[in-house]
């Protein structure tokens, strides 16, 4: 089944890029995806996550310096379109929270992706981020992971 569109966190995306134990099945995924969504706020994201597996020693800096290329070439070349984040997408975060239970714990860069996907009308994000999946229902979302 081909899905045309679907909406990506931050670390669904590195794992495109980096090894992990769920790199293989996200990578599936993607690819039976006709466009990636994403917010422009990955762009800082991927690049710490590579700076921090070079931290770890997973990878060298050289090889993430290639990765990151890589990245901002898929980017550039609208393999991933990128949402902008702006200030409609701020204020929907802060809507949305000033609403939700004290027991939900989301960070602002979750809650940026979980906003950016819901004002762009998608009914859906792919994340593997407990917390995240927990708080999507919150913006009208249903949160997905492999």
């Amino acid at each position: 089944m081909t899905l045309m569109t679907g909406y990506f966190d931050s670390a669904y995306l590195a794992k495109c890029y980096l090894e992990d134990p769920e790199s293989k099945k996200v990578r599936e995924l993607v690819k039976r995806v006709q466009q990636v969504y994403s917010s422009a706020l990955c762009i800082a994201e991927v690049s710490c996550a590579l700076h921090r597996s070079v931290r770890e020693r997973t990878i060298t800096r050289d090889e993430a310096s290639q990765l990151r290329a890589t990245f901002l070439l898929d980017v550039s070349t609208g393999t991933m379109k990128m949402i902008p984040v702006t200030e409609n997408i701020l204020r929907a975060v802060e809507a949305t929270v000033a609403r939700m239970p004290y027991t939900v714990f989301l960070r602002a860069s979750d809650a940026v992706h979980l906003a950016s996907a819901q004002l762009e009308g998608f009914a859906e994000i792919w994340t593997n981020d407990r917390h995240m999946l927990k708080a999507a229902s919150h913006f009208g979302l249903a949160g997905r992971s492999v």
